[in-house]
């Protein structure tokens, strides 16, 4: 186990990755540790602190496949029914591929939806409305329940399902159905609920390494349900021990049936070659670390990254929030490691990519994509590159400027299967994915971070 201790670790850790501001939460042996480190923003700096609300992006969605449940829970909404019960006026261009779809297919991301829909919806009531609305442009990269593919559309469409069944707003719902009943007073999707307390604003770093505040803060009301909630790490470390408990909240409460809870982190279906999880249950990757089964998820937003990991086995569980791109993502996964080490001695260890070969190499050169970016692959000297890319196009249609770019970053293929790989350095180091065949054998498709980038000839 580390000999330092979790605060030393810290503030050494966010020093070395010149990240503003960091908030790290632990649960292990019946005790909550916290250490957090720096400040909400470089140009309006407030000291962060456990309740200090960051945008924890993509984690939104483990709070939108649980008020799902606690709906199907209550026999308001059937897994296995078709979306079209709920959301009569889902649409996609393949109607009949639309009508197959199924609420758990958005759940596990097995729908066959691409990435999202490229459009803000405004942040009226009506924003989940008419982002649903857009899907009907959408184009399927897979038939519905043949592959998972991450898809912050499903996961919108799911909390248009939310607003069908309970009649609220998708917010007022979450609220209602879990802030509330939680206790968890520091978790919010309004601005006007953000702006009045102690916040962290995102910050992305310039090519001379120049550190600069992140706009916009946050997507459109339309994004929600996939990744819009604000929270502190004290909320998610008390949402992380609501789902390694019994259903029931702190208070007694009964929230969701211990079976349905328990549920929630049974495989559905598995990944492949993912840094995701070996496999998807409701709303969680799942993976083992040293023989123990986790489930968790990550997120990120523009400039600000959130890790979240429980293991029930051991009553435990970690989070980690950063302000700063891109390397609030290694500094996650560092803290993550960490408390793994540090309070379980669990070692979480990536494989060992195998050498270079040039001859292999030329089938997987070129340019794939998808709906929102670009992902070249090609070679330098002796070692693989990815470079990912937000398309031209969508950078000058977009009303609030984008993120930048990450840098290049060298990859290398995995021992035993040869197409799959893993990232060596870099914002996405540690990242694994997959090279995808038709059925000539010819490369048609890469997966990266559990999204299909397709082949562009």
């Amino acid at each position: 186990m580390s000999p330092i201790p979790l605060t030393d670790f810290v503030g050494i850790t966010s020093r070395k990755f010149n990240i503003p501001g960091v908030a790290v939460g632990v649960w292990a042996d019946g005790k909550e540790a916290y250490a957090c480190h720096g400040v909400t923003s470089i140009e309006n700096p407030l000291p962060v602190d456990q309740d200090t609300l960051f945008l924890v992006a993509s984690v939104t969605k483990t709070f939108t496949a649980t008020t799902l449940m606690r709906l199907v829970a209550e026999g308001q909404v059937e897994l296995h029914a078709p979306v079209r019960r709920y959301v009569p006026e889902f649409r996609l261009k393949d109607q009949q591929a639309a009508d197959k779809i199924t609420v758990l297919n958005l759940l596990n991301h097995t729908a066959g939806l691409d990435w999202r829909v490229n459009a803000d919806t405004g942040e009226g009531d009506d924003a989940l409305e008419r982002y649903v609305a857009k899907m009907a442009e959408m184009e399927l990269i897979a038939l519905p329940g043949t592959r998972v593919s991450y898809s912050q559309a499903g996961y919108n469409l799911v909390g248009r399902i939310i607003e069908k069944v309970t009649g609220q707003t998708f917010e007022r719902a979450v609220a209602q159905l879990l802030f509330e009943p939680l206790g968890l007073s520091h978790s919010f999707f309004a601005r006007d609920d953000i702006m009045t307390r102690r916040f962290a604003v995102g910050h992305n770093r310039s090519e001379d390494g120049t550190l600069s505040i992140a706009r916009p803060w946050r997507h459109s009301r339309g994004d929600n349900p996939g990744g819009g909630i604000a929270s502190s790490v004290a909320d998610l470390l008390l949402w992380a021990r609501f789902h390694i408990g019994d259903g029931n909240a702190a208070s007694g409460t009964r929230v969701l049936p211990t079976d349905v809870l328990h549920q929630m982190k049974e495989p559905t279906a598995e990944l492949r070659a993912s840094s995701l999880g070996d496999a998807i249950g409701r709303g969680w990757f799942l993976r083992d670390v040293d023989g123990l089964r986790t489930a968790g998820h990550a997120g990120s937003a523009n400039g600000q990254f959130a890790e979240f990991l429980t293991i029930s086995e051991r009553n435990f569980a970690v989070v980690s929030l950063s302000n700063a791109g891109p390397d609030g993502i290694p500094f996650n996964q560092a803290a993550v490691s960490f408390a793994l080490e540090h309070y379980l001695g669990l070692v979480d260890r990536d494989p060992e990519p195998i050498p270079f070969d040039a001859v292999r190499a030329q089938e997987f050169a070129g340019t794939y994509a998808n709906e929102m970016m670009t992902c070249t692959i090609d070679t330098v000297g002796a070692r693989f590159r990815l470079e990912l890319r937000i398309k031209p196009e969508i950078r000058a249609a977009a009303e609030k400027a984008p993120p930048p770019d990450p840098s290049p970053c060298d990859f290398g293929l995995l021992p035993g299967s040869s197409d799959e790989y893993i990232i060596n350095d870099g914002a996405f180091k540690g990242q694994r994915g997959f090279f995808t065949r038709d059925k000539s054998g010819t490369v048609v498709g890469v997966d990266l971070a559990g999204r299909l980038f397709s082949r562009v000839q």
